[in-house]
């Protein structure tokens, strides 16, 4: 379900402090959250159980390892600022310091940059989404690791980890295990993610 943001006469497109704007006024249904995208107010629909329970065995994996510095936090807004995008990743590791300065009165996204890890894994409605814009948005913000769980690969349930950003919207390393095989994440997590758990 899309929202277009009214345009702004001249400007081709509403600009990012218009769309935020009305990203923060949203009454968004229980269990739904909204995207920026492509100049426009995405709204998404509640994830299927098995895609809540990946995310879950994801978070119980880095707890057992995480800095006390860091926290992993679902359903949190992230601002991936050289293209306008704002996502709602499955999970981010943030320095828990920059979650505890935020505004309590502003519902403002945190600073994609800022994140260690994003997580996202794949319904059947977004998985291109996942593959193509939001891997090209997170490399151009610099987010050192992005952790891609595609139940939905040609190949069969896949796990990728790909890191080293550069400023050209891709990832010049990836490591990818299908479901079943163990992917290990470098420091600061230094865990092996265990994925036969994981419902395809």
């Amino acid at each position: 379900m899309e929202a277009r943001a009214g345009h702004q006469p001249g400007t081709g497109g509403p600009p990012w402090d218009y769309l935020l704007d009305a990203w923060r006024e949203l009454d968004v249904p229980e269990g739904w959250h909204a995207e920026i995208e492509a100049e426009r107010i995405r709204l998404v629909p509640p994830s299927h159980a098995h895609h809540a329970a990946i995310a879950a065995e994801v978070q119980r994996c880095l707890y057992a390892r995480l800095p006390d510095e860091l926290g992993s936090y679902r359903t949190l807004s992230v601002h991936a600022a050289p293209l306008g995008k704002l996502y709602v990743p499955d999970v981010v590791v943030m320095p828990s310091e920059l979650i505890a300065a935020a505004d309590p009165d502003t519902l403002d996204p945190m600073d994609a940059s800022d994140a260690l890890l994003v997580v996202e894994i794949t319904s059947k409605g977004n998985a291109r989404e996942d593959r193509t814009k939001k891997y090209r948005a997170y490399a151009r913000a610099g987010v050192p690791m992005y952790l891609l769980i595609d139940r939905f690969d040609t190949r069969g349930a896949m796990v990728t980890l790909f890191t080293e950003p550069s400023e050209h919207g891709t990832y010049k390393h990836s490591d990818a295990v299908p479901f079943g095989k163990p992917l290990a994440l470098p420091a600061p997590f230094d865990v092996t993610l265990p994925t036969d758990g994981f419902p395809a």
